[in-house]
């Protein structure tokens, strides 16, 4: 299997009239996973924590929005056996801690619903346990075993995620502003060279901060796909380009 980093969107990602269809061909060209691995933009807690293992209820993690987001629902299977094979890949006597009542959240089940409609493929979620890349990639790295099993890993977060800076730019009309636009083309040249130095020290090199990322959880799940990649550093395939409200949705799997 690839591993994978996606733009999750808001909820009304489900009404875009594009970006559930480019998601949904995406996930057909896949081989079909075995069970999917889930780091989401929006949970983050230390130490690395595994998420609910039997079928649990939706992480509403959004605010302000109409009634009916609150009623979506994705019934996927538990994934048990998974969650012992990630403790089992981190290293010896390095806690792995447990949430059986924590489901997924819109960074998760959001982009499922259009790949997986039929929610019957077992995933799991598991946090971030910091936003360190370099610590990210080597949780990647340690994860990629579960590639060769069958297992999708996902990272879900968003290119550009300037939320306080993009309702000033964006009004309705198509583009998105520079500082986005800046940042994007920066991150897939980057991303092409395989320059993974530059990419560590986004924050310091990329143009378009920190605009672009005034938090940064949004960009730092790339860091887990990068790191479970078969040779580190190659150049990704871009499957999804383009901009959603001015943010940079690009999205790319590699092997």
């Amino acid at each position: 299997m690839p591993a994978l980093y996606l733009g999750h969107g808001a909820p009304t990602l489900l009404d875009d009239e594009t970006w559930p269809v480019e998601l949904a061909a995406w996930a057909r060209a896949l081989p079909r996973p075995r069970a999917i691995l889930t780091v989401s933009a929006h949970w983050q807690s230390a130490p690395l924590t595994l998420g609910a293992t039997t079928p649990t209820p939706l992480v509403y993690d959004f605010y302000g929005f109409p009634e009916r987001y609150y009623r979506v629902r994705y019934d996927s299977p538990g994934a048990p056996d998974l969650a012992a094979r990630v403790k089992a890949l981190m290293p010896p006597g390095e806690e792995v801690a447990e949430r059986p009542d924590r489901g997924l959240d819109h960074g998760a089940y959001i982009p499922l619903i259009p790949m997986y409609p039929e929610a019957d493929i077992p995933v799991l979620q598991v946090s971030m346990p910091d936003l360190a890349p370099a610590h990210l990639f080597e949780l990647g790295r340690r994860l990629s075993p579960l590639r060769d099993e069958g297992v999708l890993i996902m990272g879900s977060g968003f290119m550009t995620h300037g939320l306080p800076f993009v309702h000033e730019y964006w009004d309705g009309r198509p583009g998105a502003p520079e500082w986005s636009v800046e940042f994007d083309l920066w991150a897939a040249e980057t991303l092409r060279r395989g320059d993974l130095d530059a990419l560590f020290d986004f924050r310091n090199r990329a143009p378009g901060m920190p605009y672009a990322h005034p938090t940064v959880e949004h960009f730092a799940p790339l860091f887990v796909a990068l790191g479970a990649a078969t040779k580190p550093g190659e150049a990704p395939r871009f499957t999804i380009e383009g901009y959603w409200l001015g943010l940079a949705k690009r999205s790319f799997q590699v092997r």
